[in-house]
C-alpha cells in the first residue's frame, strides 16, 4: 500500500481482512445496524450491499450513524491523508485539530484558508462529507472519549478540555456519537489512569512500527536546557499555548506504548496540545506504506530494514521552528544549541519550573543584543521575528505549502533549504527532499545513491510522495564523524540562501 485507498473494492478487502493499517483512514458504516466501525473491527464483515464508506467519522455522524462500541473508531490514529494532501480540505483538518474553530469560529477558519464560510462548507461537504462545524464536533467527541477513558478528570473538565461550550453539549454529543453517557463510556475502560495532581496522562495511539528511539535521539541532540529535557525514552518541554504556559512529556514504556503527560493553564488548550504532540512525533503517519514504498528500491531496503517505522519530527511551534532553523544555518548542531540556549536564557519567559522559548517580539527587539555572528545574519533573524510578530509573515500548520515557501523565500536570509526544511517540520509534508544537505548527500553516497544534488534529486523522484522519509533515512545513513565532533545524530550541513547575507554557499548543520 503506497497511498490511502479510495476504491470501494479495495476498502472492502481491507475490512474483510481486518487490516489495522487502514484504521483512521476511513470508517465503515453499516446500514443494517446503524453503526460505523474502523476497518479492523473484529465484528462479522457486513455484506457489501449494506456498506457505505466515509472518509471521516464526522461524515458518518452527519449521515445518522453512531460509533461502534466494540472497536471504538474514535480511538484510531488520525488519517495520514492530512499530511499527504495539501488541498483546502487537508489544511482545514490540520487547523481544526489545532483548535481554530473553538478559538476563532468557522469564519476564522475560512479566513485562514482564504475562503468565505459558505464556500468552505461546500468544499468540505464535497470532499469529506461534513462541514467544518461537524468536523470540529467529531474532533471534540474523539478528545472527550480519550479523556474519559484515559484520565480521572471530572466530566465538567473533560467537556471544556475537549473544546465543548458547555457540559450539556458534551453530554449530548457523547450520547449521540457513542450511544453511551459519559459515565457509561468511562466505565468501559480497562484500568483507571493515575496522574499527578494537575496533570493528565494519556496513551497516544499510533500505527506501528515506530522508531521512537530515533525521534528521542533527534530531540536530545537539539534540546535547549530549561525549555526541553530529552532522554533515550522521553521528551519533555515547556511551550506557550493560547491560554498560557503549558508543559508536556512524552515517554515510552516497557510495552513500547507512548504516554503523554501534560499540564495546561486553560483546559481549552489541552486538545490543541495533543494535536501538537501528535504532529511533533509524526504519529499519524502510515509507516508500513512508507516502508513498503522505500524498501522496494534495492538501494534503500537495507536502510528500511535497519530502521523500520522511521519518523520525520514535526514542530512544537511554527514560529520557534523558523528561528531555530535560521540560527542554525551556518553552525553545527552543538553551536546552534548553545546559541539558542543563550537566547532562551536571556529572553525567555520564566515559569515555575522551566523556561518558555522567547516571543517573536522579544527576539525582534532584543535578539541583536544576545545573538552572535555576522551582522547580516542577525538582522535576518530579528527581521523574520519582527515579521512574525506584526503578522506581515504568517506561519501556521494550515498554510498552503507553495505559498508558505514563497513567503519564506521573500525574506532576507532565507534560502530554499531553510524554506523546505520548515515546510517539512511545520506542515508535516512527507515529500520534501533537501538536495543541498551535505549529510544527506553523504548518506546517499554511502547507500549507493548519487551524491551530487542534481543526480540525487532525479533519482529521488521515484520515491515520491515519501521523500521526507527518504531524507530521514539518508541522514541516519551519513557516516559518523570523528569522536571529537560526533553527536547523537548525523552532522548535517547544507548551503544557505544566496540572499544579501552571502553570495557564496556556506555549509551548515540541520537545526
Amino acid at each position: 500500500m503506497s497511498l490511502p485507498v479510495t476504491d470501494f473494492d479495495e476498502r472492502y478487502r481491507a475490512i474483510d481482512a481486518r487490516d489495522t493499517r487502514f484504521d483512521g483512514q476511513f470508517v465503515t458504516a453499516v446500514r443494517s445496524t446503524g453503526i460505523y466501525c474502523r476497518p479492523s473491527c473484529p465484528a462479522r464483515t457486513p455484506k457489501p450491499e449494506n456498506v457505505t464508506f466515509y472518509p471521516t467519522s464526522a461524515a458518518a455522524h452527519e449521515a445518522g450513524y453512531r460509533a461502534c462500541k466494540r472497536c471504538l473508531p474514535e480511538a484510531a490514529p488520525g488519517s495520514p491523508a492530512w499530511n499527504l494532501r495539501g488541498d483546502a480540505a487537508a489544511r482545514a483538518m490540520r487547523l481544526i485539530s489545532a483548535g481554530v474553530v473553538e478559538r476563532e469560529g468557522v469564519s476564522g477558519l475560512a479566513a485562514r484558508l482564504g475562503y468565505s464560510s459558505r464556500h468552505l462548507n461546500r468544499v468540505l461537504v464535497s470532499e469529506l462529507g461534513a462541514g467544518p462545524l461537524a468536523l470540529a464536533r467529531a474532533h471534540r467527541a474523539h478528545m472527550a472519549r480519550m479523556l474519559l477513558v484515559g484520565t480521572d478528570m471530572p466530566v465538567s473538565d473533560v467537556a471544556f478540555s475537549a473544546g465543548f461550550a458547555s457540559i450539556r453539549q458534551c453530554n449530548d454529543t457523547i450520547r449521540e456519537v457513542f450511544a453511551l453517557t459519559p459515565s457509561e463510556l468511562r466505565a468501559r475502560r480497562r484500568m483507571p489512569m493515575a496522574a499527578a495532581p494537575g496533570t493528565i496522562d494519556l496513551v497516544l495511539p499510533f500505527r506501528g512500527p515506530l522508531d521512537a528511539s530515533g525521534v528521542f535521539a533527534w530531540m536530545a541532540a537539539r534540546a535547549l536546557p530549561g525549555v526541553e529535557v530529552a532522554t533515550e525514552t522521553s521528551f519533555a518541554r515547556h511551550l506557550r499555548m493560547s491560554g498560557g504556559p503549558a508543559w508536556f512529556e512524552v515517554r515510552q514504556d516497557a510495552a513500547e506504548r507512548l504516554h503523554l503527560r501534560a499540564r495546561v493553564t486553560q483546559l481549552g488548550d489541552l486538545a490543541p496540545l495533543v494535536g501538537t504532540v501528535r504532529r511533533l512525533f509524526d504519529l499519524d503517519a502510515d509507516p508500513r506504506a512508507v516502508d513498503d514504498a522505500l524498501g522496494a528500491h534495492p538501494e534503500l531496503s537495507p536502510l528500511v530494514a535497519a530502521t523500520p517505522g522511521i519518523r520525520v519530527p514535526g514542530a512544537a511551534d511554527p514560529h520557534e521552528m523558523l528561528i531555530r532553523a535560521m540560527v542554525g544555518q551556518q553552525i553545527t548542531v552543538v553551536a546552534a544549541r548553545t546559541a539558542l540556549t543563550a537566547l532562551a536564557d536571556a529572553l525567555g519567559e520564566r515559569t515555575d519550573d522551566g523556561v518558555l522559548f522567547p516571543t517573536m517580539t522579544a527576539i525582534a527587539e532584543h535578539g541583536a543584543e544576545v545573538l552572535r555572528g555576522p551582522a547580516a545574519r542577525i538582522r535576518a533573524i530579528t527581521g523574520a521575528a519582527a515579521a512574525l510578530a506584526d503578522g506581515s509573515l504568517t506561519l501556521t500548520v494550515g498554510d498552503d505549502g507553495a505559498e508558505q515557501r514563497a513567503a519564506l523565500l521573500a525574506m532576507p536570509g532565507i534560502g530554499p533549504w531553510t524554506a523546505d526544511y520548515v515546510r517539512m517540520r511545520v506542515l508535516g509534508d512527507p515529500d520534501i527532499l533537501l538536495p543541498g544537505d551535505v549529510a544527506m548527500r553523504a548518506g546517499a553516497a554511502a547507500s549507493g545513491l548519487p551524491g551530487e544534488p542534481r543526480a540525487l534529486t532525479a533519482w529521488a523522484e521515484r520515491t515520491a510522495p515519501w521523500r521526507s522519509y527518504l531524507t530521514a533515512h539518508l541522514w541516519r545513513a551519513a557516516p559518523v564523524r570523528s569522536a571529537k565532533r560526533a553527536t547523537t545524530t548525523p552532522i548535517t550541513k547544507t548551503p544557505i540562501s544566496t540572499t544579501p547575507i552571502t553570495k557564496t554557499p556556506i555549509s551548515k548543520e540541520t537545526p
